[in-house]
């Protein structure tokens, strides 16, 4: 199964790296149209290749997507946590409460009496 996703993922770079050699071209990407630009008489232009143009905005929009899915699970993450606490906490509750219940007896026996109490469980 690895090597199927090895070969898939080189098959994806191959496609990138055949696409960027194909769109090698240079674009201008300017800041405002030219009907803003002419108002505000300012706008920043740049000369870039094609597939860094492609490429990029595919870039932003994944890390635009992951940052919004991880606003957007915060309120499980935060369930999880609060979950979490409540475990440990009753779990520091169990253990006091076995060592109340076993206070002024033999060792062995409370050990034996909580495995017996485990098996029924």
């Amino acid at each position: 199964m690895r090597y199927i996703r090895y070969l898939f993922v080189a098959l994806i770079l191959v496609a990138l790296v055949i696409g960027a050699m194909a769109n090698r071209q240079l674009v201008t990407l300017t800041v405002l149209p030219t009907g803003l630009a002419d108002l505000a008489a300012w706008n920043y232009s740049i000369d870039l290749p094609l597939f860094v143009v492609v490429l990029g905005g595919v870039a932003v929009g994944l890390l635009l997507g992951y940052v919004l899915e991880w606003i957007r699970e915060s309120k499980h993450r935060a369930e999880v946590a609060k979950r979490q606490k409540q475990v440990k906490s009753l779990n520091r509750e169990v253990s006091r409460l076995k060592v109340e219940t076993n206070q002024g007896k033999d060792e062995v026996l409370a050990i034996l009496d909580d495995a017996a109490t485990r098996k029924a469980s």
